[in-house]
């Protein structure tokens, strides 16, 4: 069936490449091999690949940076579909909403520090919470992001979004609508039925945020304030080794910060093979040199029951092993 896939995307043409080294396209450098790894270059070609890759019934998988991912050990015998070439932004400094906003427009691909770098230049303010955050604009959307105190959601106006009902496809607009987003939650997020199959099947084609013009006397502000978040991001550790960022989701109920209960747990520093659970904050596991993702999935589990054990919670995990 891979070679049945190959032969559509070649007359399709969309690009693609075979048995494709993982680790080095997430931030965590973990991983075996894709057998295909597609690379659409339109959101038309996105939906073309992903409807290939089911007509051929072979596992797929589609990301943005994969910098909140783990890709698996070995090989893995399906398609890896990536956004990161449809990365085209739109904005017309003219088009306003009724409160005084500005529409910016981004494809999933665009990495959000492209996305902030834009704003920034046009003296939009309202996007520099997210200033350094890596991935793309779709992950970011799909996950909920969340920086200082700030969701992605706060700034959505609109998201458009591939969906598969049965074996129909369309392309449909979501105006943003405020009880469909939670804390890291989003409507895209896959939901599993009882029979294992996914009832949830959307994929991010493009996002529109709102945003405030500011105009050029604010521009030091705005390129001050990106700084200062980065900075914060630099002094956590955030990039000292590769990683996925926070391992697991916050939950304001268990009184504490998932890294301060597992930190109370006494597992900062915990290794797994080339994975360690950071000796500087603990929820983050990074990548010490040649970890697997069996090692990082032994210390999310590790985690999980240290937590439980001591405290009764359970975390979950924002990390998706792929």
């Amino acid at each position: 069936m891979i070679d049945f896939l190959a032969s559509m995307l070649k007359v399709a043409k969309i690009p693609y490449t075979e048995n494709e080294p993982l680790a080095p396209k997430s931030t965590f450098k973990v991983g075996g091999t894709a057998r295909l790894f597609i690379t659409p270059q339109t959101p038309e070609q996105l939906e073309a690949a992903i409807s290939a890759a089911r007509s051929a019934e072979l596992p797929y998988f589609v990301t943005g940076g994969a910098s909140n991912v783990v890709y698996p050990d070995g090989l893995y015998n399906g398609a890896i579909i990536s956004t990161q070439s449809i990365k085209e932004i739109f904005y017309d400094p003219d088009e306003t909403t009724p409160d005084g906003s500005v529409l910016v427009t981004c494809q999933c691909g665009v990495p959000m520090a492209a996305f902030v770098d834009f704003c920034t230049k046009k003296n939009l303010t309202g996007a520099e919470q997210f200033a350094g955050l890596p991935g793309t604009v779709g992950g970011a959307v799909y996950m909920n992001a969340r920086c200082f105190d700030r969701s992605i959601s706060d700034l959505l106006y609109s998201t458009s979004h591939i969906e598969y009902t049965g074996e129909k496809t369309k392309i449909t607009e979501l105006p943003f609508n405020a009880a469909d987003w939670d804390y890291k939650k989003s409507p895209f997020q896959a939901h599993t039925a009882e029979d294992g199959s996914q009832t949830n099947q959307r994929y991010i084609t493009q996002a529109t945020f709102r945003l405030t013009p500011a105009g050029a006397s604010a521009h030091d502000r705005i390129v001050a304030d990106c700084k200062k978040y980065i900075a914060e991001r630099v002094d956590k550790g955030h990039f000292k080794y590769p990683s996925a960022g926070s391992v697991f989701k916050n939950n304001h109920a268990f009184g504490a910060p998932s890294g301060k209960l597992i930190d109370d747990c006494g597992l900062k520093g915990l290794t797994a093979g080339g994975a360690q659970i950071a000796p500087f904050h603990g929820n983050f596991i990074i990548n010490t040199g040649n970890a697997t993702a069996d090692n990082i999935r032994t210390l999310v589990k590790s985690a999980q029951k240290a937590v439980k054990d001591k405290f009764g919670f359970d975390l979950e995990p924002e990390i998706i092993f792929v």
